[in-house]
């Protein structure tokens, strides 16, 4: 029954009696949908779109202090504390980074634990993925009963992305990360920072680069940041693999033609086929209606 402490997460705590509104008007979640029992997948963009940070939002009960606390990648911590500072203006919040108190720790193929240990609750964006807590850094050790590995093993075989290992801060919008997909954007709620972008993309269909699950030839995966190609076309880069599986993030329409000719898609050299998760809404490069697995096998 594997749980894992997840060393590289970090965790930013957002408190005070603006705390929901402040955030609401920044992230692309809609805080009205975040509860104890419910945290949500965010982030905050550049005004021309693009992801700055990711994170996971829990609330925190009002028994104990209230708030919210922003699971995201542990280095870029300070980064986003700062910059929810830069927007605080005359909002009565508290911005804190509590990386060195609190931990992150996921668990699946169990129970999630009970919810004296922290902020417990299922991973919002896949339920396969299974639960997710923020805890005392102290306490992160009771959790640590798998390596890193296979949690990530286990988040790439079912398709889902992470910023800063699967696609890089300041260079992707939240189509490109699957974040549409995984109900990390609202599209009915007020305005965030770089929602126009965002809602432009959305009404018009015009994302074209998707990050995608792939699985290689041979079980072995290419190197993060390596080109994806097909024939004599660039189709885009790796994102993380692991256990002969990996992220692409890579343009769908160039990809389909490659398909179309016969082309094989290869990563980092080595041929992969393209899987469909079941949660993706999209048309798939090559997708057979009567198989998840996409491109030639």
């Amino acid at each position: 029954m594997p749980s894992v402490h997840l060393a590289d997460r970090g965790v930013v705590r957002v408190s005070g009696e603006d705390a929901k509104s402040f955030l609401d008007g920044l992230v692309t979640c809609d805080l009205d949908r975040v509860s104890p029992e419910a945290p949500r997948l965010g982030a905050l963009l550049t005004p021309q779109g693009k992801i700055l940070f990711d994170f996971i939002v829990f609330q925190a009960p009002d028994e104990i202090g209230g708030g919210y606390y922003l699971d995201t990648f542990k280095v870029f911590a300070p980064d986003l504390a700062k910059r929810l500072r830069f927007y605080k203006l005359r909002a009565k919040v508290t911005v804190e980074d509590m990386s060195e108190t609190m931990a992150v720790v996921a668990g699946w193929d169990e129970s999630k634990p009970d919810d004296e240990v922290g902020l417990v609750a299922q991973d919002p964006r896949v339920p396969e993925l299974g639960w997710r807590a923020v805890v005392a850094a102290q306490d992160a050790g009771e959790f640590d009963k798998a390596p890193a590995t296979a949690y990530h093993a286990h988040r790439i075989g079912l398709g889902v992305p992470e910023g800063g290992r699967d696609f890089l801060f300041g260079d992707a919008f939240p189509h490109e990360a699957l974040m549409d997909q995984l109900h990390g954007v609202d599209f009915d709620k007020g305005c965030y920072v770089g929602q126009e972008v965002v809602s432009r993309m959305q009404h018009r269909g015009t994302a074209r680069t998707r990050l995608v699950p792939a699985v290689y030839e041979g079980g072995f995966a290419a190197e993060t940041g390596v080109e994806v190609t097909a024939g004599d076309k660039a189709l885009g880069k790796t994102g993380t693999g692991v256990e002969g599986r990996g992220l692409l993030m890579i343009r769908l329409d160039r990809a389909a033609d490659a398909l179309a000719a016969g082309h094989p898609i290869l990563a980092g050299g080595i041929p992969v086929r393209l899987e469909k998760p079941h949660w993706v809404n999209f048309p798939y490069p090559g997708e057979d209606v009567t198989s998840s697995v996409v491109g030639p096998a």
